[in-house]
């Protein structure tokens, strides 16, 4: 038995794919039950991070490796060195951010750590990427906005003529935690979006993933009542009691999830769908936002 997640969030504007009339109008659950395998793929084992929390409460991460290589290979690192275990939520921001790490700024990272990893903001646009690339929205802090490889992206023409792209921090996804240029951060200090996406933090800090499953158990974390909501007491903090690669786990336990292929044509049907809503829906918007697809993710039978 598969159980569905979905994701949410929220930039705007419309999308000329989305606007397109449906001779049959279907809703969002009946586009997810026509697909067949083929339109899902599995998030592998290695890109999948489990969290757990002081209360037992578990969070689950898939890594974006293709777009973050060397600040994904730092956190398989630390969390691999059980670095993660001990730590602390940090700061809860509403409506923006829950972030964590070490809160005394003093324990000392493994050496497999590069501590000075290249900014990963952004990337090269290659032909094949623009060719995948399916465009959810136009305008609004980049001409074209929509998802490729599974993962919500941005792209716009450069000076030389080229054209580079940046994940957008639509709600759930997962950035790492930096101080002032050319400080990148390593991976140690991560945070994850709990609002209306802050798409002005786009191409200035490196995006690392998303939650697929658990965030209502940092969602729902009291705010910080000191400066950009960080915890005044040491007492507020909600512990981490350890970060575990779900690779590094027994086969038998390892969690398994599935993402609808964005490259398909069941995802231009989600697409329209989520465009064009019927039912309880008096006036369909014909247009959906880039981060209020709510990318359907489910939970999958293990091998």
């Amino acid at each position: 038995m598969k159980k569905l997640f979905l994701l949410t969030a929220a930039p705007l504007l419309l999308a000329a794919q989305a606007a397109e009339p449906l001779a049959e109008p279907l809703t969002p659950g009946e586009v997810i039950a026509a697909t067949t395998a083929d339109d899902w793929r599995p998030i592998a084992p290695e890109n999948l991070l489990v969290m757990t929390l002081g209360t037992g409460e578990e969070i689950y991460i898939e890594l974006a490796a293709i777009f973050a290589p060397v600040h994904v290979t730092n956190i398989r690192n630390l969390a691999r060195a059980g670095w993660y275990d001990g730590i602390s939520i940090n700061r809860v921001q509403d409506n923006y951010v829950v972030q964590w790490g070490d809160a005394s700024e003093r324990k000392p990272l493994p050496e497999t750590v590069d501590r000075s990893a290249p900014a990963e903001y952004e990337f090269a646009m290659t032909e094949s990427h623009i060719a995948d690339f399916e465009t959810v929205q136009q305008g609004n802090y980049e001409p074209y906005s929509g998802y490729l490889e599974g993962w919500p992206a941005a792209h716009a023409p450069r000076e030389d003529g080229q054209r580079s792209g940046t994940l957008i921090h639509c709600y759930g996804m997962v950035g790492v935690g930096r101080g002032d240029n050319p400080d990148t951060g390593t991976g140690a200090e991560l945070y994850t979006v709990i609002g209306h996406a802050p798409r002005h933090l786009d191409r200035n800090i490196a995006l690392v993933g998303r939650i697929v499953e658990g965030i209502e158990a940092l969602s729902s974390l009291p705010r910080g009542t000191g400066p950009l909501g960080f915890y005044e007491e040491a007492e507020q903090r909600a512990p981490i009691a350890s970060v575990r690669l779900a690779s590094e786990m027994p086969k038998a336990e390892q969690p398994a999830f599935e993402v609808m292929r964005t490259d398909s044509e069941a995802f231009r049907a989600f697409v329209r769908a989520r465009a064009n809503r019927t039912g309880w829906f008096i006036r369909p918007a014909g247009a959906v936002d880039v981060c209020n697809v709510n990318l359907p993710i489910r939970r999958a039978e293990a091998d």
